[in-house]
């Protein structure tokens, strides 16, 4: 299955949710193909930070519903995650791992998960996060997201997607740090809260 059509669905089941997603392609996919989710959505670069920061959200914000969108190769980075939200059991946090079994956009090495051996939701499972599934239809896909969108415990749903990225979408023109503050500044008007006050100056 294609990472934009699970992309797609998902997209049409959020409102205000807040997203963390990874870097590299799924980063055009997902400006286009939730455009109205862009500045809830905080464009990550770092591998293996996705889904640490995703749950610091859930736990900072436990009314909101907090979205991850990691990577096989982010997941595998950082590992020590799932133990944390198996031994934390966050109420509010969605984990998507859309597993292409490559490091995509450094010209595609293989994971870890290519091997056909390491299964992340299982080891999610093994770690205390019991709703950890694999889907590979767009159908499951969306009906995953549909249970983790409303689960009051972490749910993860790992996604077997192709290694292609889909062709002639709009690219995303922000940078980092531009992103952080669109999404910060979304987080203080949603939440009326200040997180960034103004420069004090000597």
């Amino acid at each position: 299955m294609k990472r934009f059509d699970c992309m797609k669905a998902l997209a049409a089941r959020l409102k205000d949710e807040l997203v963390i997603l990874s870097l590299g392609a799924s980063v055009d996919e997902w400006y286009n193909a939730a455009p109205h989710m862009r500045s809830a959505s905080l464009f990550q670069q770092q591998l293996g930070c996705v889904t640490p920061e995703a749950f610091g959200l859930a736990v900072g914000l436990p009314h909101r519903r907090i979205v991850s969108l990691d990577t096989d190769g982010g997941m595998m980075f950082n590992l020590g995650i799932l133990a944390t939200l198996g031994n934390e059991q966050p109420r509010n946090l969605l984990v998507v791992v859309w597993d292409n079994e490559c490091y995509q956009s450094i010209g595609g090495p293989p994971t870890h998960t290519a091997s056909g051996r390491v299964d992340l939701a299982a080891i999610a499972r093994g770690a205390g996060v019991e709703q950890a599934f694999t889907v590979r239809t767009v159908e499951e896909f969306d009906a995953h997201c549909a249970r983790g969108l409303a689960s009051e415990v972490p749910y993860i749903v790992v996604a077997k997607v192709a290694g292609t990225v889909q062709p002639d979408i709009k690219r995303k023109h922000s940078d980092g740090r531009e992103d952080k503050y669109i999404f910060v500044r979304h987080v203080e008007a949603s939440e009326n809260i200040v997180i960034m006050g103004p420069s004090e100056h000597n």
